[in-house]
């Protein structure tokens, strides 16, 4: 649901996301919330009780449009109060029946839809946006690629950051060397146990050092040693 549906003309018929839709794994439906309006101008949006710089918009377009599609699923206000969405919300979602994004705009969305008993608050990141919409378009992505089908090679997305609950370690191709920059030498050896080993060990050296809340937390759910992990023999 968003007052403008021609951000989304692009993205969904591109890549993924449009082949996806023609292979008929995903199905979008973009719903103008200006065709809930009740005036001549289309007006969605009103001052601000108590003041304050900014419009906001109205909660009939959203109750209304909901009332009209009756959502079989996770509806999602993209706001930046919400809580923050990350791979397990995605997983959540690929599983599910059918999603219902909802994109505010200008100053922000009258808050009794949040408060509605089927609304969450999901937020894409701690930055704010023009609009919902291209949060909207970053949860999207990020649900259809896990939809059976949507990607070629499951593994691909298998060893992609977060899926495992770490950051994926760098990826090298051809040449060789470049510029005087050398791909690792352990990825030229043709020893899968050796690069199996070496990606789970930068996996979780760059989740250290870059995302300190990733590894804490991967470390309460896989209590073992750094490394240890990646010596397996398979």
């Amino acid at each position: 649901m968003t007052l403008f549906p021609e951000v989304f003309e692009v993205p969904l018929r591109t890549s993924i996301l449009g082949r996806a839709a023609e292979r008929s794994l995903v199905k979008y439906e973009i719903v103008d919330l200006r065709g809930y309006s009740h005036d001549k101008h289309k007006t969605v949006d009103d001052y601000a009780f108590g003041g304050g710089a900014g419009m906001v918009l109205k909660p009939e377009p959203f109750f209304e449009a909901l009332d009209d599609l009756k959502p079989n699923g996770p509806t999602v206000l993209l706001s930046a109060r919400g809580k923050k969405f990350e791979h397990e919300d995605a997983v959540r979602f690929s599983v599910g029946e059918e999603l219902t994004l909802l994109c505010g705009s200008y100053k922000d969305v009258d808050g009794r839809v949040a408060e509605r008993d089927d609304v969450e608050e999901l937020s894409v990141g701690d930055f704010v946006l023009t609009g919902g919409e291209f949060g909207a378009l970053c949860v999207i992505d990020s649900v259809v690629r896990l939809l059976p089908g949507a990607i070629g090679d499951h593994e691909s997305a298998a060893t992609d950051s977060f899926y495992e609950g770490l950051l994926s370690a760098p990826s090298y191709t051809r040449p060789a060397v470049y510029r005087g920059l050398k791909v690792p030498e352990v990825l030229l050896g043709g020893n899968h146990v050796a690069i199996k080993r070496w990606r789970f060990q930068e996996a979780e050296r760059l989740t250290k050092l870059r995302r300190p809340d990733l590894w804490e937390r991967f470390n309460k759910d896989e209590p073992l040693e750094a490394g240890e992990r990646g010596n397996g023999d398979d």
